[in-house]
């Protein structure tokens, strides 16, 4: 491990205890590499507007680690089956492939360049919890549903509920990651689905609020 990632692994140590998420090193060494690929792809691909691997760290790995106190309670339990909608460069699905590798994560992305990279990180890291899908969400029909959508891609909760929901089984979940509680976007969709919960999410190093929404939807998937 070079000198940049061992301080990288440093500041990830530090986040993970601030967020009281107990990883394994080999769990910790696989972030240090999916980092350091996301860096060096970065250059080329722009998967990011952030250049700073050390903002990489708050702002995108610990942001997606963020939700895994949910995946760990007795709601999240049900997320076997997970599907990240617009992942771009794998946020938040790789850092959860990477934490939950009993789970199965599959990430769609409708740009090439992205599935791309994250064809290369699944090989490279060695994840075969992770299915990677170059489309675009609508056209993408699934064998088998979901049991849960996350996402921190969508501009809004309409177009998350409205583009995603064949996507899930009947009791399945829409995992909203937004910024500010987004009271606006609720009152659109208020007849499609229940806020079941809301947590405000805590991330090292980062300003700004953040929360995960937990939306079920009223009725089966047509």
């Amino acid at each position: 491990m070079s000198n940049s990632e061992q301080q990288w692994l440093q500041t990830l140590q530090r986040g993970l205890a601030a967020l009281q998420i107990n990883l394994t090193e080999h769990q910790q060494q696989l972030l240090i590499r999916y980092l350091a690929e996301f860096n060096k792809w970065n250059k080329a691909y722009n998967l990011s507007a952030i250049r700073d691997p050390q903002q990489m760290i708050s702002r995108h790995l610990l942001d997606s680690l963020s939700v895994v106190p949910w995946f760990q309670s007795a709601s999240g339990q049900t997320a076997k089956n997970v599907i990240d909608v617009g992942t771009g460069g794998g946020l938040p699905g790789i850092p959860l492939a990477i934490v939950f590798p009993e789970r199965q994560f599959t990430l769609l992305d409708s740009a090439g360049k992205k599935t791309r990279f994250l064809f290369h990180v699944k090989t490279q890291l060695g994840l075969a919890n992770v299915t990677v899908e170059n489309r675009r969400v609508e056209q993408y029909q699934p064998a088998v549903l979901f049991d849960a959508v996350i996402s921190r891609a969508f501009a809004s909760l309409q177009d998350m509920i409205g583009g995603c929901r064949h996507l899930l089984v009947d009791e399945g979940l829409f995992l909203a990651m937004k910024g500010i509680f987004p009271e606006d976007e609720l009152q659109p969709v208020q007849a499609l689905v229940n806020l079941e919960e809301t947590h405000p999410l805590s991330v090292p190093d980062s300003e700004g609020e953040r929360h995960l929404l937990v939306l079920r939807p009223r009725n089966p998937a047509a």
